[in-house]
């Protein structure tokens, strides 16, 4: 298993899915697998139930998958290695770690395209909101990312290009 973490709109589940295909692993994205085992959205279940709701279940969920002995790339969520106590689950579990590092423009020139459908963003009514946003939550975040096994910087790379690097990197 390999575990993909970062900001969110740094890659993880393009660069995850590309990964897993060329390395012929599975390919786990956790949020994805927090909507579907709770039948709702990830929105609707910050909506409906809550953030402290869904953290809870994310923790459950990452615990589990990371119980599996299976060939697996694994994304996380952006938040998941920032809250409760899942970064020490993940480095206990001595699962490789990759830290798909982006800038605050590259993360708002790729969230800017998709504010609606990320609930932490999606309340920001300016560029200038979404950026600052940006750049205090990834300040906030960053000691968590740095923590990886391996950092990668994505910017101003295809997911091609980084997929190779982390095959480089890890194989």
């Amino acid at each position: 298993m390999i575990i993909l973490m970062g900001y969110m709109g740094s890659g993880k589940t393009t660069i995850g899915q590309l990964l897993a295909h060329e390395m012929g692993y599975h390919f786990i994205d956790l949020d994805s697998l927090i909507a579907e085992r709770e039948s709702m959205s990830i929105p609707e279940i910050f909506d409906i139930k809550g953030e402290i709701y869904f953290r809870k279940k994310e923790t459950e969920y990452l615990r589990e998958q990371l119980q599996k002995d299976q060939e697996i790339i694994m994304a996380l969520g952006g938040g998941t290695p920032c809250y409760g106590h899942n970064l020490d689950l993940i480095k206990e579990s001595g699962i490789p770690t990759v830290y798909l590092r982006a800038s605050v423009t590259t993360l708002f020139q790729r969230l800017q395209k998709e504010k609606q459908y990320r609930p932490m963003i999606s309340h920001l009514n300016t560029d200038q909101d979404l950026m600052e946003f940006i750049g205090k939550h990834l300040f906030e975040r960053q000691n968590y990312y740095n923590k990886a096994d391996h950092i990668i910087d994505v910017n101003q790379k295809t997911a091609s290009e980084v997929v190779s690097d982390l095959q480089q990197l890890l194989f």
